[in-house]
C-alpha cells in the first residue's frame, strides 16, 4: 500500500499516535508499503510554526523532517506535474496545502490519509476517520 500522509496525520503519527485509530496507524508499517509525507507538509509546518501561535505545529520544519525520517516516512517532493494537476481539482476545498497534497496523491497513485473528511468529496482514494 502506498500512503501519503497529510500534515496533521504525519505530526500525530510522530508526536501523538493515540490520535490516530489503531486500524489506520497499523497501516503505516504494514506489509512493506510506502509511507510518504509531502514536502508541502514541511512547508505548511514551516509557515505555521514560524508564526508562533498557540495552535502552531509542535515542531519546526527541520525537526519535522528529522521526526518523519526517524518514523520511516519518506518525503515526496513537489513536481510540476503535481502543481499542474491542482487545476483539475474543482474548488471544493479552500486549503491550498491540502489541495496540492491531494493532487500529489492522485498523480502518484497513492492513498491520501487525512482527518479532513471534506476531501473525500473529490472522489479520490482517501483514507479518513472521525
Amino acid at each position: 500500500m502506498r500512503l501519503l500522509l497529510d500534515t496533521h496525520v504525519a505530526i500525530w503519527a510522530t508526536n501523538t499516535p493515540d490520535r490516530i485509530p489503531a486500524r489506520i496507524h497499523g497501516l503505516f508499517g504494514a506489509g512493506g508499503g510506502t509511507v510518504m509525507v509531502s514536502a508541502v507538509a514541511v512547508w505548511e509546518i514551516a509557515i505555521k510554526h514560524g508564526r508562533g501561535r498557540r495552535d502552531a505545529p509542535p515542531m519546526s520544519a527541520p525537526q519535522a523532517i528529522a521526526e518523519f525520517g526517524a518514523a520511516g516516512f519518506g518525503i515526496l517532493n513537489v513536481t510540476a506535474a503535481h502543481a499542474a494537476f491542482v487545476e483539475h481539482l474543482p474548488a471544493l476545498h479552500g486549503d491550498p496545502f491540502d489541495r496540492l497534497m491531494l493532487a500529489q496523491a492522485i498523480v502518484e497513485d497513492m492513498q491520501f490519509v487525512t482527518y479532513d473528511r471534506h476531501l473525500s468529496r473529490y472522489g479520490a482514494p482517501i483514507l479518513t476517520w472521525s
